[in-house]
């Protein structure tokens, strides 16, 4: 065996394929761990740690030990070879030490017909039937077939009273004739047996089958590796092995670098086969089989149940021939792997009182109910045991999250929001898209802005404003100008009634002042008691006009906008603002598509985003979508964080309504429902997404889940009248300059008051108090013309500061 293995190995072999025995499988799994080669074998199933060991055989211990549960077996005889029995006797031995079952163990290789008389006499005293035959090579069946079998009928222990268990997978490739027409009670188990019959009966146009179980194994080994191998082709996997092979007998040993891909791909295999569904776990070893248990009726072979990794046990229907009997949807419960992310799959309030399906609700839990009622086939739904996603080790190679469970044969389904990439199509397959989205950045919700003191100047910008300024002071000076120069504008001045006559004097009204006087008028839309005479001075007053109208009217019409909504001013509204800056920390999910989005972009901005990342110290990567919302609501604003962007936008309608979405979608992508690489799942899911699709009821679970659930109130009745309400700090600045103007006025006509009694004073020589004193009087009407305050009013009217016929207000 050596000499055969090592001869293969210098030949450059990139697999082998082959039997083992007791005598040869620790040699063989010795030279295969250590040069890293693959050994594909459909012996017995063995326990071993040597991940370069592909085993198509299904264990069976738990399978059996379901079916002694079933029939209630306390006491046995369990009948086993030395290559195969050991492993599985090992497994009923442990069972029947925690259940207090007694088994009698024989080695059928070391019996002979007097030991073989001795266990049945033994038997028959007891008055027990209940017998296991455990012999798993075709040598084994022959012989059971040919010997055993004869000698149970000579001695009549084929009667009612005897119940046969053949522990064995190849239930069918034995004649067990003679041994039923006794009425003995035979069961065995099988795999997949009329798919198996019907494809090799079209095939090769037989009536009658000779391939073995064996034989079977053997051939789904060799489309095990044809398929590994065209897969890593299509990977562009360079598995050739250059220049010399190596010595597989060097010490120390030198393994072959490509041996671990070749293996990889091995594992990675999921097809159906001869012997059914094929795929293997981390250890190489099948996985998501189904074990038909099968009886020995008169009329042959018949179904009464089937056994599998999830559901155990199970007992069908009666079985008739010509019903659905193959290997089909209906047959098993599958796997359904999700992860626990609001809203799609959430823990109900009163989960820990419910089990199975029934502790979770959302999204998801409602569209895997759909798509199985579509489908037709019984599901479980399972939370993935590390929490992710999904991602490829760079170092390992190896998948971890939901896509590592449908890889390794751990979950049939995966319903979950998984974004359909590249990489994962190229290990799993994608239904067509059940959700679209894109990448967005989550940040704190800003404080709304409080209006300022001058926020009614806000709708129209502060260059305008300085226009208009500009534009009140160019237009004053400029009809000041053709006033004065205009020969129009200047008039006689008018007399008052009963004056006398004096000599005429042109005046002209608009001075300066009242040039500016006019402008203010013309611009608050109140005009004034003077107007343009001249041509000139009418064409400079209606551009004016013109000009006010058009800025009232958009200044107008702005401004209800400007006052009614409070405006949150966001520190960053693109991928480019996060890029350019650093004082806000940006990050994604670990091991999830939005990370490997930016690691293989080669867009600039996105690079530059990558590389910051990467970069950043503390690691700026979460390793759950809650723990990245928790980050950005205890960062105050100092952390972005870049997730699917409809997460996103159902977190913003979730208590307490601090995260917002910024800016536009980074990409464009979608949600599929995966399954591994060759299930015959693929299709009726496809088909089942697309015609939920079209029937809405995709679009009416996005609503119930994301808007008609929704905590924030967003476009409610309240918020609108919150929104359409003014407040006082709305329109402080109006007031404010009310105030102001009318203090200012008061202010000015205080200096006015004053500087015109001073004047007075010096005038008329008399001190200012009292100038001021008759200037007040005069001015509020005072009682001084009354007798007993006479004498001051006399006394500054002979002085000649006031007189009944001069004083004009």
């Amino acid at each position: 065996m050596t000499y055969a293995f090592c001869s293969q190995f210098s030949k450059g072999v990139y697999a082998i394929i082959g039997l083992y025995d007791r005598k040869t499988v620790n040699m063989l799994m010795s030279f295969c761990g250590a040069l890293h080669v693959c050994f594909v074998t459909p012996s017995f199933p063995i326990e071993t740690a040597n991940q370069f060991v592909i085993q198509l055989r299904p264990e069976l211990q738990d399978a059996l030990v379901g079916v002694i549960d079933h029939y209630g077996w306390t006491k046995f005889v369990y009948m086993y070879s030395s290559d195969s029995g050991l492993s599985v006797l090992q497994k009923v031995l442990d069972t029947a030490a925690e259940r207090n079952w007694l088994v009698t163990s024989v080695n059928v290789e070391t019996m002979t017909e007097a030991s073989f008389l001795k266990v049945f006499q033994d038997l028959d005293k007891r008055k027990e039937g209940q017998i296991i035959i455990d012999c798993e090579t075709e040598r084994h069946f022959i012989s059971l077939s040919n010997d055993f079998v004869l000698q149970i009928v000579e001695q009549g222990k084929n009667a009612k009273s005897y119940h046969y268990i053949l522990a064995n997978l190849g239930f069918l490739d034995i004649d067990l004739t003679d041994l039923r027409k006794g009425g003995a009670n035979i069961t065995g188990f099988h795999q997949d047996p009329y798919q198996f019959l019907l494809l090799f009966l079209l095939l090769f146009e037989l009536s009658a089958l000779s391939l073995q179980y064996t034989g079977a194994l053997t051939y789904d080994g060799v489309k095990v590796m044809s398929t590994a191998f065209q897969n890593l082709r299509r990977q562009r996997i360079d598995i050739s092995r250059r220049g010399n092979a190596g010595e597989c007998l060097a010490n120390p040993p030198a393994p072959w670098g490509q041996g671990i891909d070749i293996q990889r791909a091995l594992q990675q295999v999921r097809i159906d086969g001869l012997t059914g569904h094929i795929q293997f776990n981390e250890k190489g070893r099948r996985t998501n089989y189904t074990v038909s248990v099968m009886e020995l009726a008169p009329s042959g072979p018949k179904k009464v149940g089937y056994w599998n990794e999830d559901e155990k046990y199970v007992t069908t229907a009666s079985f008739m021939r010509g019903s659905n009997e193959t290997y089909g949807l209906q047959n098993r419960t599958y796997i359904v792997t999700t992860i626990l992310e609001s809203p799609y799959v959430m823990l109900k309030k009163n989960h820990e009182q419910l089990v199975g399906n029934d502790k979770y609700e959302g999204y998801i839990v409602e569209l895997a109910a759909e798509i199985a009622k579509h489908v037709g086939y019984q599901y479980k739904l399972k939370i993935v045991s590390d929490g992710k996603y999904g991602a490829r080790d760079p170092e390992t190679k190896m998948w971890n999250g939901m896509v590592g469970e449908l890889v390794y044969g751990k979950a049939d389904v995966a319903v979950a929001p998984l974004t359909i990439t590249l990489v994962r199509e190229e290990v799993i397959d994608f239904s067509k898209p059940f959700m679209s989205l894109g990448i967005s950045i989550m940040i704190k919700k800003p404080t709304k802005s409080k209006p300022g003191v001058f926020s009614f100047l806000d709708p129209l910008a502060y260059e305008i404003w300085m226009c208009i300024v500009f534009a009140y002071i160019g237009v004053s000076v400029v009809l000041f100008l053709v006033s004065r120069f205009s020969p129009y504008e200047w008039h006689a001045e008018d007399y008052e009634e009963g004056g006398e006559p004096q000599t005429p004097t042109q005046t002209n009204e608009f001075g300066i002042f009242n040039s500016l006087w006019f402008s203010l008028g013309a611009f608050m839309q109140q005009g004034c008691d003077i107007s343009p005479r001249s041509l000139s001075g009418r064409i400079v007053g209606g551009v004016w006009w013109f000009f006010t109208l058009i800025i009232i009217s958009s200044y107008t019409a702005n401004l209800a906008a400007f006052l009614t909504v409070e405006r949150m001013v966001s520190p960053i509204e693109s991928a480019e603002d996060l890029a350019k800056q650093t004082e806000i920390a940006y990050g994604t999910l670990d091991a999830g598509s939005t990370k490997e989005f930016f690691r293989r972009s080669k867009i600039a901005v996105f690079e530059k985003m990558w590389s910051y990342m990467k970069a950043a110290d503390p690691s700026v990567f979460v390793k759950t979508t809650d723990e990245g919302v928790m980050r950005v609501r205890k960062s105050k604003g100092k952390y972005a964080y870049l997730l699917e962007s409809t997460m996103n936008e159902y977190i913003e309608q979730r208590k307490p309504c601090d995260t917002m979405k910024v800016g536009g979608n980074l990409d464009s992508k979608g949600y599929g429902i995966a399954t591994p690489k060759g299930s015959p799942l693929r299709n009726p899911v496809n088909l089942a997404v697309l015609k939920l699709n079209e029937q809405g009821l995709l679009d009416k679970l996005k609503n119930k889940w994301w808007y008609d659930k929704g905590e924030c109130g967003s476009g409610g009745g309240d918020s609108k009248d919150k929104t359409s309400a003014l407040s006082l700090s709305n329109v402080a600045g109006v007031f404010y300059i009310l105030i102001g103007g009318l203090g200012l006025a008061m202010l000015v006509a205080l200096v006015e008051f004053c500087y015109k009694s001073r004047t007075e004073s010096r005038r008329m020589k008399v001190s200012t108090a009292r100038a001021a004193a008759a200037s007040a009087a005069q001015a509020f009407h005072c009682s001084a013309l009354d007798s007993g305050a006479s004498a001051p009013y006399t006394e500054l009217q002979s002085y000649g500061l006031y007189a009944n016929n001069t004083v004009k207000i």
